[in-house]
């Protein structure tokens, strides 16, 4: 991996209806030899700060049996690239959120939101699939992801993800260009829309 790539995420995103099958999903990706597969539950814990709010990114407390991780990532316009740094908090002393929460509380949270995540991810040694329904207890989506792991270049990455999309029938799929937080959250848009209304209007 490239170091002007080491702290960013490439991403395609396809929010897809109650009607689809994941299984047609599952049967298209098991020929091309997964490295491995998992279905695991998922925490999303994230925060938003007065300093995420003018700079545009939010940060995520990640627990599950796979990752514990405090991640800051962009809320750019586009999610196909952008930016993702990863603290890896280990699992060798259970999960931290009092940790984390007063942490986060020292850098002035606005806001803060839960997002529950039941997922299959197939992994390949240059992309990760994942398909999941992702809940807030009031809002839901479900969602296919396909998330490029290698990434010596930018154009290569975003080759391996449409590859995979073209072997699984999203070749043509219009995909989504938001954040999960902010399809899940429409306040945390609505945030950063003022945001950006204010900026504009203080600028000289």
């Amino acid at each position: 991996m490239s170091d002007d790539l080491r702290f960013t995420e490439i991403e395609h995103k396809f929010v897809v209806g109650d009607d689809f099958d994941p299984t047609s999903l599952a049967e298209a990706l098991e020929p091309l030899q997964p490295t491995r597969t998992n279905a695991l539950q998922v925490r999303d814990r994230y925060f938003l700060t007065e300093a995420g709010r003018r700079g545009r990114f939010i940060i995520r407390h990640r627990y599950d049996p796979e990752l514990h991780h405090l991640t800051l990532k962009s809320l750019a316009e586009d999610t196909q690239v952008r930016a993702e740094i990863n603290l890896d908090l280990g699992h060798h002393a259970g999960d931290q959120a009092a940790a984390v929460d007063a942490f986060v509380d020292r850098l002035a949270v606005t806001w803060s939101g839960v997002i529950h995540k039941n997922l299959t991810v197939w992994y390949f040694p240059d992309v990760e699939v994942a398909h999941y329904r992702a809940s807030t207890g009031t809002r839901s989506v479900q969602c296919v992801e396909f998330e490029a792991t290698r990434k010596r270049s930018l154009a290569g990455a975003l080759r391996a993800v449409r590859r995979y999309e073209r072997l699984t029938g999203f070749r043509n799929a219009p995909r989504s260009h938001r954040s999960l937080p902010q399809i899940l959250f429409p306040e945390i848009a609505a945030a950063l829309e003022e945001t950006a209304v204010r900026s504009a209007a203080e600028d000289p």
